[in-house]
């Protein structure tokens, strides 16, 4: 399949401690003392943020992620890995999710964080499984696996179904198995994650070993993912992927397709 697994915000541990005050410049101590706790600072963060104010909101957002706020290390950890305010750096983005991940308490979680906390695992997986060059995070394939089965399982979250599907249908760091991977994908493609629909669509209208040839249900997820991809210059290859397909359907393929696609969307309903 020519599509790259999906990484979520994409995007060795040695958590940082809280900042040390006498260590930093001296605008930023000042930043420092203007806060009176993590949460006051995620506040300022956003208003700032809003307004246009970059650099002042970078330090709230720094002194309210050391101070223990998920949604400021999710925040930051974005930032870092998208090279977006700040300079792209993929070991500080990884040390941010990494710390959500270890302060996530499965006992007592917080409805608020666990869309947050389901991200940061999708994130930590994504650079176990590939590694960060320098020497600085070894690809570690089992612990993608085991973060992207947490927030598959846990969280219902879509990129960690999508990911562990397209692991196990390719063997990428796992011992291959298609209809597993095929049935990973479908959860992610039935609550419309896009690329899900397209390789699942591939996989079905193609046939593989240990998964059965539906020419018309493959058409249809991928009409699905061809209207969603449709005018995104990154999403090409699906709409490659659907023109091939719906060059190569006959009358019954597309009548069929049509018959799901009605099905699934009222199920939707």
């Amino acid at each position: 399949m020519g599509a790259a697994l999906f990484c979520g915000v994409v995007f060795g541990a040695g958590a940082a401690s809280a900042l040390d005050d006498s260590k930093l410049p001296v605008g930023d101590r000042s930043a420092m003392r203007m806060f009176h706790d993590p949460r006051q600072a995620m506040s300022e963060f956003l208003r700032d943020y809003r307004a246009g104010a970059q650099p002042s909101s970078i330090e709230a957002l720094r002194y309210a992620a050391d101070g223990g706020e998920p949604l400021a290390r999710w925040k930051l950890g974005s930032m870092y890995a998208a090279g977006d305010g700040v300079q792209r750096d993929d070991f500080k983005a990884y040390d941010y999710f990494l710390k959500i991940v270890q302060a996530y308490d499965d006992i007592d979680p917080s409805p608020r964080e666990r869309g947050i906390v389901a991200s940061a695992y999708v994130a930590v997986g994504a650079y176990a499984l590939k590694g960060i060059p320098g020497n600085r995070l070894a690809s570690d394939p089992e612990r993608a696996r085991r973060m992207f089965t947490v927030a598959a399982t846990e969280f219902g979250d879509t990129n960690a179904q999508y990911n562990l599907g397209r692991m196990y249908f390719d063997g990428d760091g796992v011992q291959r198995d298609a209809r597993r991977g095929a049935q990973w994908l479908r959860l992610a493609a039935d609550k419309n994650h896009m690329e899900a629909q397209a390789i699942l669509g591939q996989i079905y209208f193609d046939g593989a070993d240990g998964v059965q040839r539906q020419r018309a249900m493959g058409l249809m997820y991928l009409t699905m993912a061809h209207d969603s991809a449709v005018n995104r210059a990154d999403c090409q290859w699906i709409i490659d992927s659907y023109d091939r397909a719906i060059a190569a359907a006959n009358s019954s393929d597309r009548q069929g397709a049509l018959a799901f696609l009605q099905s699934h969307l009222e199920a939707r309903r």
